[in-house]
């Protein structure tokens, strides 16, 4: 599957990401390695919640 991911460079150093077709999935890592295991978690975590009542 493909996702699209936008990257930011962060003002306090850094970089943030978010994931424009899933609202309020957001990451974040002081490298850019770290940023990219962070977004295969945040991926991840925001689409396996589970909404059932």
């Amino acid at each position: 599957m493909k996702i699209k991911v936008v990257v930011h460079k962060a003002e306090e150093g850094g970089f943030w990401a978010e994931v424009p077709a899933v609202p309020g999935c957001f990451t974040q890592g002081d490298t850019w390695e770290e940023l990219l295991q962070n977004i295969y978690e945040a991926i991840e975590a925001c689409l396996s919640v589970d909404t059932r009542n």
